[in-house]
């Protein structure tokens, strides 16, 4: 696999003297509670075991007030990286991404692409109903993806976790 051009690299090396990063976790479900909220859980063994730390944990409803007042409160923080899961989809009570996406100052469109791409190996053409997205928020990368367990460690695993630090840096320098 290719790893990168030499600035690509260059910008990697900087980026891993940031130490380590504040990452919040909220997670939109209408039934989910911290004792059933699987990737909330599973995200934060991944975060920890990388050296960093989870700022913030929020399960909330998706409703799109809710949505907005977390992620204002949320972006106040020390958390460089705002990690959503859960209502991307396109059924009425979706709404997370149409708030998320209103908000957002800068779009990262090449996330939303990579992760249908790979969830097109997957779960074939249903990779489509996905509304995946990343993007800058006051000074903050934020992340959604839906929240299917699979879809969640596929994001973290393939596109967040190689490049977390690189990505933390780029919005930040």
């Amino acid at each position: 696999m290719n790893t990168g051009s030499q600035s690509t690299n260059e910008h990697r090396e900087k980026a891993k003297s940031l130490g380590v990063i504040g990452i919040a976790i909220i997670t939109v479900s209408d039934t989910r509670t911290e004792a059933t909220d699987g990737n909330g859980k599973w995200l934060r063994e991944q975060i920890t075991a990388l050296g960093h730390q989870v700022t913030g944990y929020r399960i909330i409803r998706d409703e799109p007030d809710q949505v907005a007042a977390v992620l204002d409160e949320l972006a106040a923080t020390e958390a460089r990286i705002l990690l959503w899961n859960g209502g991307t989809g396109i059924a009425p009570r979706d709404t997370t991404f149409d708030v998320l996406s209103r908000k957002m100052e800068k779009t990262l469109p090449g996330f939303g692409e990579l992760f249908r791409m790979l969830s097109f190996e997957v779960v074939g053409a249903a990779a489509m109903l996905s509304r995946a997205t990343a993007g800058v928020y006051k000074g903050k990368l934020v992340v959604s993806t839906p929240g299917s367990p699979n879809a969640v460690q596929l994001a973290w695993t393939r596109l967040l976790a190689p490049e977390l630090e690189h990505l933390a840096w780029e919005v930040i320098r």
